[in-house]
Parts: structure tokens; C-alpha cells; sequence
């Protein structure tokens, strides 16, 4: 069968005798030319009909490989396991030459400079050290090791990987405790924040009460001075009933010398004939003499309040008379019911009841 295909390229098998092939140099890669092989074109009678489903896809010009090519390959796997490399259609087995080993061993570094490996072989000398102890010392692979490792003088992959996990475990530590820290500052921030915000509460609030109290004394101090002022105005408008006098007894006080037991008024003890003053101004209610009480007069305020002045010895005014505040209206006496010369001073509200004369002259601005 004709083909009008080219010629294959010359297939270079090595031998002992070439020397230098284009692949390289004789006895190692090197290849001599050889004679070509024809080509071969498989026919329907070659090749093993295919059972089944299977086809086979033909490529575009319905040709297959080179035989050369296809010897080539096979004589690559032989050359490779070492064995002779044969073709079948009728031609001749070509022998392989191996290449030479030794110029491939003399390049190859010395067992004793391997790592982990120079400690396991002997070199004759035996100094009575125990090699086993060298070898099992000694790392068996320096694979993992980095610059950093190797820097801190380590030189086994499993030490490396032991150094790296201890340095992994040290920075969460690190980085756990400097959480830890982060925390605690980010507290003490806080409470120190809360403390200084107390006490500004607290000094507010401290501030907020000195500023109520000094507005409560001014407060107080203010209505104590309008009082003052309101009885000072009020006690030109009202007057002590006597002058040069003693308290002797006050209102409420005990004894057998009062009919009812209890002292009803206040007495004011002086000289017989020291002059009595209307307390305010005001109109003579009665005048004239009163049983126990001696001479009395009875002077009735505008609100309706009794003054009543008892055991004198002489009364100047009569009833219906207006009086004004600090006109004489009679003198000290003894007359009634008494142990010397006194005045017995009563006050009656309006209703009629009878209440202590001195804290309502006191409630006039009048301190007797």
C-alpha cells in the first residue's frame, strides 16, 4: 500500500561505540543514527475487530502515528526498566546500551555529609562513644525548618514544630492576658468614671442643700426681721399697763389663796398710788368695785379683747370713756382679795375665755 506521507526522522539508539549524538554525549544519552523503520498503516486484517459498543474515533486524514514515534516511546520505557526494547513486524531486536553509573555516582555528595545520616555510619575510628546515642540524637530530617528555626539552633522538623506550637501557645497567652489587662483598664476606666460622676452627684447634691439651707436662713432671717419690725410698729400702739413693778405670780400658778385654785392672771407688785396706762386705745367697759377683786376697770379693745385691772386704790375714768394707748386710767391698790399692793391683770378674748396676759402682751412686741 502506497504513501505519499514523508520519510520518518532517523530513530538514535545509544551503543558503545558512538560518540556524541545530538541528544548528548556517547555512554550517557548519547544516540547513534540507526536505520530507518518503514511505516507502518494498519489494515482491517491487523487489527482486532472491536466487540460491544466500542468505536474507535478517527482523526481527520484517517492516520494514526508514526511507527517511528511509536517505537520511539517503547524503546524509552525499555531503556528506562533497563531491558531491550523489540518491535514486532519481522525486524531485528536492537540492543541498548546502558550508560555509565559511574559518572553519575561520582557526582552524587557523600553519605556522611547527609543530615541525620553521617551520625549512623561508622568511619572505622571507634573512640568508645555510643553511637547509638549520637544517632538517635542527631535529626533525621532537616524538612520544615525555616530560617527562623534554624537561627534559634533548631535543626529537627519535629523540635521546629514543637518550637512553633510553644510560640503559637505563648502569643495566645500573650494575647489573652493583654485581653485580659484591656479588660481590666476598660473596668477601672469605667468605675473611675461612675466614682468621679458619684461624686459630682454627690457634690451637686451637697451644693443643692447648702444652697437650700443658706435660702432657708435668709428666708428665716427675713421673716424674723418683718416680725420684729411688725411688733416694733405694734408695740408703739400698745403699752406695759404699770412701771417700776415685780412679777410676783403668773398666770396658771397653784394655791390655796385663789378661790378656783388656780391663778387667773399676773401680778404686778408696786408702791400703792404707782399709775395704771391703758394697754391700747379703747373704751371703758365698767368701772367700779368688784367683790374679791377690790376696785376694777375693765377696758374693751376694738377686736373685742377685756383688759381687766384689778384691786386699785382709785380709778380717773368712767364707763363709755375712750382711752387711747398710755393714758392713765387708776393706781395701784390693795383692795380685795390680796396680801399688799399689787396689780392683778386679766385678759378675756371676745368669746369670754381668759388666756395668759403675758404671752399676749408678748404677741404685741411688749416684753414685761
Amino acid at each position: 500500500m502506497a504513501s505519499n506521507r514523508p520519510a520518518p526522522e532517523a530513530l538514535y539508539v545509544p551503543n558503545d561505540d558512538s560518540e556524541e549524538g545530538p541528544q548528548g554525549p556517547a555512554g550517557f544519552g548519547g544516540y547513534a543514527p540507526q536505520e530507518p523503520w518503514e511505516e507502518w498503516n494498519p489494515t482491517a486484517e491487523s487489527i482486532r475487530p472491536v466487540r460491544g459498543r466500542h468505536r474507535v474515533h478517527k482523526k481527520g486524514g484517517g492516520g494514526l502515528a508514526r511507527s517511528s514515534t511509536v517505537l520511539g516511546v517503547g524503546v524509552i520505557a525499555a531503556v528506562g526498566a533497563g531491558g531491550i526494547a523489540t518491535a514486532q513486524g519481522g525486524k531485528p531486536p536492537v540492543s541498548i546500551a546502558m550508560p555509565d553509573m559511574s559518572a553519575v555516582t561520582d557526582q552524587l555528595p557523600e553519605a556522611k555529609s547527609l543530615p541525620g545520616v553521617g551520625s549512623l555510619i561508622s568511619d572505622g575510628s571507634d573512640d568508645g562513644s555510643d553511637t547509638t546515642t549520637v544517632a538517635a540524637a542527631a535529626p533525621l530530617s532537616s524538612a520544615g525548618v525555616t530560617t527562623a528555626d534554624a537561627e534559634r539552633g533548631t535543626t529537627g522538623a519535629g523540635e521546629a514544630l514543637r518550637a512553633r506550637i510553644m510560640q503559637q501557645a505563648e502569643n495566645q497567652q500573650h494575647q489573652a492576658e493583654d485581653a485580659q489587662r484591656i479588660a481590666a483598664e476598660d473596668a477601672a476606666v469605667k468605675k473611675a468614671a461612675e466614682q468621679a460622676k458619684a461624686e459630682q452627684d454627690k457634690a451637686k447634691a451637697a451644693a443643692k442643700a447648702k444652697a437650700a439651707e443658706e435660702k432657708r436662713k435668709k428666708e428665716e432671717a427675713a421673716r424674723k426681721k418683718a416680725e420684729a419690725e411688725r411688733l416694733a410698729k405694734l408695740a408703739k400702739s400698745f403699752s406695759l399697763p404699770t412701771s417700776s413693778y415685780t412679777l410676783t405670780s403668773h398666770f396658771g400658778d397653784s394655791g390655796s389663796m385663789w378661790s378656783s385654785g388656780q391663778h387667773t392672771g399676773l401680778d404686778f407688785a408696786a408702791p400703792t398710788g404707782t399709775p395704771l396706762k391703758a394697754v391700747h386705745t379703747g373704751t371703758i367697759k365698767s368701772a367700779g368695785w368688784s367683790g374679791s377683786y377690790g376696785y376694777r376697770t375693765v377696758l374693751e379693745l376694738k377686736d373685742g379683747t377685756e383688759i381687766w385691772y384689778c384691786h386699785q386704790s382709785s380709778m380717773s375714768v368712767s364707763v363709755g370713756q375712750k382711752v387711747t394707748t398710755g393714758e392713765v386710767i387708776g393706781r395701784v391698790g390693795a383692795t380685795g382679795n390680796v396680801t399688799g399692793p399689787h396689780l392683778h391683770m386679766e385678759v378675756h378674748t371676745s368669746g369670754g375665755a381668759n388666756i395668759d396676759p403675758l404671752a399676749w402682751l408678748q404677741g404685741k412686741g411688749l416684753n414685761p
